[in-house]
């Protein structure tokens, strides 16, 4: 196939670093221009191991590749949102669609002050930006993303926690209520920053919660569910770090609805999965992160306590594919026009 011009912004990055692996080898992909300060001036074959010719592509400043932008029919920002707020109108004007991989074009305008702590300086791109987590839509937002100029990738918490939930809230198995999740990520999940409290030191052997009840990935967990499908879901969220390089496993708790049973809950996740390339339904206990760590695959459990009045669902994905590169990969094959799972049909993992 003739392969498709694209560019990486913020190549440097754990988000981007993967990103730079799969387009590198994605059939239908020619990685035309990366941006990074840190890497400047520098072969991205000097940082990242690659075999095929995009190992020779010089990174640039991020200022340079500013100018560049026309020069690809898609761009992926792997850029904190304010970077992504500033850069993605570039790139628009410049011709090329947008895949953004921060939290800049996620939520309702409403919500950035109290979830990110700014005003959001582009309602109308906001407006237009397509929200894309492919296996949650219906026919007809597929569709959507095709014809879209900029969509907006998911984060890494709310994919987990959405592909949890949402089998069994669309099964009726479970209430829009009353819904607890507890997620656990690796350290690549904060970025790649040197910081005291992520120093090998600090996090090797231990486990803790972060920030509690402010984590701005608990309204897009509720609108990721809306645009699923379950509208006026209300969920708890707590993230925790764990002593891992990468991947995130999510444990997602609602109230049983009357009649509804563990084998209800199962069916629902295996009714979810089915025909959908990257879902795998399993049992809880088999819901883990080595059978996902370096692919684009999700595992899906769910079992139910009836005396108690709970279901319980679990979900496993890579922070850096499914929950970032991978899915962001799979939202340009749909926007392109290619096969939903090009270039990440061979992630083989460790499993």
């Amino acid at each position: 196939m003739d392969r498709i011009r694209v560019g990486i912004v913020g190549v440097s990055g754990y988000s981007g670093i993967e990103l730079a692996r799969l387009a590198a080898a994605h059939p239908g992909l020619h990685l035309s221009f990366v941006t990074s300060d840190r890497w400047a001036g520098s072969f991205l074959g000097e940082h990242i191991p690659l075999t095929s010719d995009a190992a020779a592509l010089r990174c640039v400043p991020q200022a340079d590749g500013l100018h560049r932008l026309g020069q690809a029919a898609l761009v992926f920002l792997c850029t904190p949102p304010e970077v992504s707020l500033d850069i993605a109108p570039k790139a628009l004007t410049a011709g090329a669609r947008v895949v953004d991989l921060s939290g800049g074009f996620r939520l309702a305008a409403e919500d950035y002050p109290r979830w990110y702590g700014f005003t959001h300086p582009r309602p109308d791109l906001l407006a237009e930006a397509v929200y894309s987590m492919p296996e949650t839509g219906y026919p007809a937002d597929r569709a959507t993303v095709r014809r879209a100029r900029l969509v907006a990738n998911p984060g890494c918490y709310p994919t987990a926690a959405t592909l949890a939930l949402l089998p069994l809230i669309r099964g009726g198995v479970i209430e829009r209520d009353g819904i607890v999740v507890d997620a656990k990520s690796g350290t690549t999940g904060a970025g790649r920053k040197a910081t005291e409290e992520l120093s090998f030191s600090e996090v090797d052997g231990d486990i803790r919660a972060y920030k509690v009840l402010k984590h701005q990935h608990t309204p897009e967990i509720e609108r990721a569910l809306a645009l699923g499908g379950a509208p006026g879901a209300r969920v708890l969220f707590t993230p925790h770090l764990l002593a891992v390089r990468r991947g995130i496993l999510a444990t997602a708790y609602g109230r049983l609805r009357p009649g509804k049973s563990g084998a209800d809950a199962a069916a629902a996740v295996a009714a979810f999965a089915e025909g959908r390339p990257f879902l795998r339904a399993v049992a809880p206990e088999k819901v883990t992160l080595h059978g996902v760590t370096g692919t684009n695959r999700a595992l899906i459990g769910a079992d139910a306590d009836v005396e108690r009045g709970i279901a319980v669902g679990f979900v496993s994905i890579d922070n850096l594919v499914k929950g970032a590169s991978g899915q962001a990969v799979q939202n340009a094959n749909l926007m392109l026009g290619l096969p939903e799972a090009t270039g990440l049909d061979g992630l083989s993992g460790s499993a």
